[in-house]
């Protein structure tokens, strides 16, 4: 009999897939997988960082406010799993984050503090070419089985197949812009998550539900939605709201 995780790894894996289309949108696409990785893989929360082909990491994704600050301290301090593991093309684990502080002295006081006693971080790779790390982050201190990490590798290198399949001669010139315009949309998400939360009361995490549900519910893209809000345009309901706006 087929297992309610295998129902919904299949079911992932189909929405994954239906993104690998020459218009979808990057950020949409990674919203998707850190929200996919927590939900199959049992974790606390998941983030995501990508090159933006110039040297330089961003977050793109995060499935809380937790991990989204927590991975923007990675890249401040410059250490933590998830930059070695885009660095060395490979997994970095720690099944009990108390015990790796002479390994990240920095990032390791910031993550028990954020409540995440272990973490995963995988690649995105491809071929020789790593573009980014999904970094799966849990309030236990307990290790993923060998069948979930390489699970949590399946569904980065989906990713990672969508983000760099392209089919214009000028395939790196395309990846950068493509890359760069999710990067400019998740500064835009996060202006609109501010907005909705204000106005609402409500928590980022709270807001961004809100903002990614109204997108869905009207078949719109996330950074679309993001924009008009910050443009005044249209105002997604707050959590527990129902919708009064019409679509764009």
């Amino acid at each position: 009999m087929t297992s309610d995780r295998e129902l919904s790894l299949a079911e992932t894996f189909v929405v994954l897939a239906d993104t690998l289309v020459d218009d979808f949108d990057v950020v949409d696409l990674l919203d998707r997988l850190v929200v996919a990785s927590v939900g199959l893989l049992g974790v606390t929360a998941a983030g995501l960082l990508l090159d933006d082909q110039k040297g330089n990491l961003a977050v793109v994704a995060s499935s809380s406010e937790e991990a989204r600050l927590l991975e923007v301290f990675q890249l401040q301090r410059d250490e933590g799993p998830c930059l070695d593991s885009v660095r060395t093309a490979v997994a970095v684990a720690s099944s009990d984050l108390a015990a790796e502080q002479a390994r990240w002295p920095i990032f390791v006081p910031a993550a028990l503090a954020a409540g995440f006693r272990s973490v995963l971080a995988v690649p995105l790779r491809l071929r020789g070419q790593t573009i980014g790390g999904l970094n799966l982050f849990n309030d236990r201190a307990e290790p993923l089985t060998t069948e979930d990490q390489r699970l949590a590798q399946a569904l980065a290198d989906v990713a990672t197949v969508g983000i760099l399949q392209q089919r214009s001669t000028h395939r790196q010139t395309v990846l950068a812009e493509q890359l760069q315009h999710a990067l400019n949309s998740r500064v835009v998400i996060e202006q609109a998550k501010g907005v909705i939360a204000e106005r609402n009361e409500a928590t980022m995490d709270e807001a961004f539900a809100a903002l990614r549900k109204y997108a869905r519910d009207h078949n719109l893209k996330l950074s679309e939605v993001a924009l008009a809000v910050v443009r005044g345009e249209i105002s997604p309901p707050g959590p527990g709201h129902q919708a009064t706006d019409p679509p764009l």
